[in-house]
């Protein structure tokens, strides 16, 4: 009977486990923008890490017997973190991310897109007047035999 307990209770950590698991998924769905096939394939990695913790603690504590008091100390643990301290855990993590980001953003990001922008400015503008003139002077000169043509005919004519 205390063997059982014990294993109740490890698998009441399980289902916490579980429990935090489930909510570092909803963690990065509220922080960054997903599709739904990300969505999808999340999913999936969820019930696939779910699945390896349960299969694990299962052959580790209990000889690979499935016993229905396992499961019910799943459900019991993830219905005890889930009411107790995923709406903390969900907010504080959130709020963690969005100030991480904000930070990302001042620190990384304007900085490199000020450095594009500056770059464009100093390479990009000299390149593209370059090109822009060359273009002029070979539509020019593209002009330029048949203006020598007309002299041509022209001084011809006067001989």
């Amino acid at each position: 009977m205390e063997n059982q307990a014990y294993i109740f209770l490890i698998f009441i950590l399980n289902g916490f486990l579980i429990g935090i698991i489930f909510d570092a998924f909803r963690i990065l769905r509220k922080s960054f923008k997903t599709k739904d096939f990300v969505t999808i394939i999340e999913d999936i990695i969820f019930w696939i890490i779910s699945g390896f913790i349960i299969f694990y603690s299962v052959f580790k504590f209990n000889n690979g017997e499935v016993r229905g008091y396992i499961f019910l100390g799943i459900l019991f643990g993830a219905i005890i973190y889930l009411l107790a301290f995923s709406k903390i855990f969900i907010n504080v993590s959130v709020s963690v991310i969005n100030i991480i980001k904000r930070i990302f953003n001042y620190a990384i990001i304007k900085p490199i897109k000020f450095l594009i922008k500056m770059f464009k400015k100093i390479i990009f503008k000299p390149i593209s007047f370059v090109i822009i003139n060359f273009r002029k002077i070979m539509s020019k000169a593209k002009d330029l035999p048949k203006k020598l043509r007309k002299n041509i005919k022209i001084k011809k004519d006067l001989i």
